[in-house]
């Protein structure tokens, strides 16, 4: 897989170091749990897998007793009657999918060694789908906080602010998440729209779209965004490329390659249609994204490896399209960047460069 991130934690009695993929497009933080049903657990490269009988502090939780256990508004999950489980079925958009039950056990920060109790998904069945990356056990999903319900890491905490820094895809430093605090500048920002359609998505107010000064009109219906509209634009780390509506992309790769001077195309490598084959001091177009307003303080810029991806020695344009009418915005193009999602003010922040 491309650029994906991971965060470390240990889980248990047993202290079982596993990576979890961070992702804020969903809300629900699960890890393979051995045995699995009928093989159904993918081969894990870098932990062993985590079995909830060898720890003293797992439990299954009792989904009658504790009633807000089982987010039974939601159709991915049950209560059965039949032994007061609390099952799911999660499935994201890139087909994967993860089944099992819905449990707590103490997982440990690496950094700090600070022991919490959490609500998590049991995964027993995570090859019914598109099958996950055997770089991490589970996902960590760090979706937008809720106020009642809720399993995302930011809702269990009670945590308005949360913050984070993605490394450049070739970097050697790691970072680390925080909840309840930030050490980023509060410089770019954009706001955060809630959305009653997708409470757990962070929804942001994109503008307008530049490549160099020349603007790819979007859609008014992703500027002029509802709360109850499935539409608009997402904050997505779990996505690895930014994704954009097919005819949005279309006048976008159009421009894009205009703009190139002097650089030759090569054939596409993989999903990737606009490639060219150039050294390492070449100059690409720099892509503006205005937040809310045409502003300086409103203006993530992105340049060089936050437009591009180093692919089988070529460089290829790091965007996709999609039949979707919602924007994506992915991790690649959020790289080295120190990311605040305050969600008592409304407002996601973008401290450029900040983890270089």
């Amino acid at each position: 897989m491309y650029g994906e991130y991971v965060a470390s934690f240990t889980l248990g009695t047993q202290q079982i170091k596993s990576y979890l993929l961070i992702d804020t497009g969903s809300d629900l933080v699960w890890w393979q749990c051995g045995p699995c049903w009928s093989n159904k657990c993918y081969k894990q490269k870098f932990s062993p897998l985590y079995v909830p009988t060898n720890s003293k502090t797992y439990r299954k939780l009792d989904c009658i007793v504790k009633s807000r256990s089982c987010l039974v508004a939601d159709p991915s999950y049950v209560c059965t009657l039949f032994g007061n489980q609390c099952l799911y079925d999660v499935k994201y958009g890139d087909g994967a999918r993860t089944k099992g039950w819905i449990a707590d056990d103490v997982i440990t920060f690496v950094l700090d060694q600070n022991p919490v109790r959490i609500i998590f998904g049991c995964g027993k069945d995570q090859l019914s789908g598109t099958h996950f990356s055997g770089e991490y056990s589970g996902i960590a999903g760090i979706g937008r906080r809720q106020m009642s319900d809720g399993y995302s890491l930011p809702t269990q905490f009670e945590a308005d602010i949360m913050s984070m820094c993605l490394p450049r895809f070739f970097s050697e430093k790691g970072s680390t998440i925080s909840f309840h605090t930030t050490p980023f500048r509060k410089t770019t920002s954009a706001q955060l729209l809630p959305s009653s359609k997708l409470p757990t998505f962070y929804f942001v107010n994109l503008y307008k779209v530049f490549i160099n000064d020349k603007e790819i009109p979007l859609n008014p219906s992703l500027w002029n965004f509802r709360s109850d509209m499935i539409a608009g634009v997402i904050v997505d780390t779990g996505s690895t490329f930014t994704l954009f509506p097919q005819d949005f992309y279309t006048e976008f790769r159009y421009i894009f390659r205009q703009e190139v001077r002097d650089i030759p195309m090569v054939a596409p490598s993989g999903p990737f249609d606009t490639c060219y084959k150039a050294g390492p001091s070449a100059k690409f177009p720099v892509v503006k994204l205005y937040f809310g307003r045409q502003d300086a303080s409103n203006l993530l810029l992105l340049a060089q490896d936050r437009v591009l991806v180093h692919i089988s020695g070529k460089l290829c344009l790091a965007f996709h399209g999609w039949n979707s009418s919602v924007i994506i915005l992915g991790s690649n193009q959020l790289q080295g960047v120190g990311l605040t999602f305050d969600t008592s003010a409304n407002t996601l922040s973008f401290d450029l460069d900040a983890c270089d």
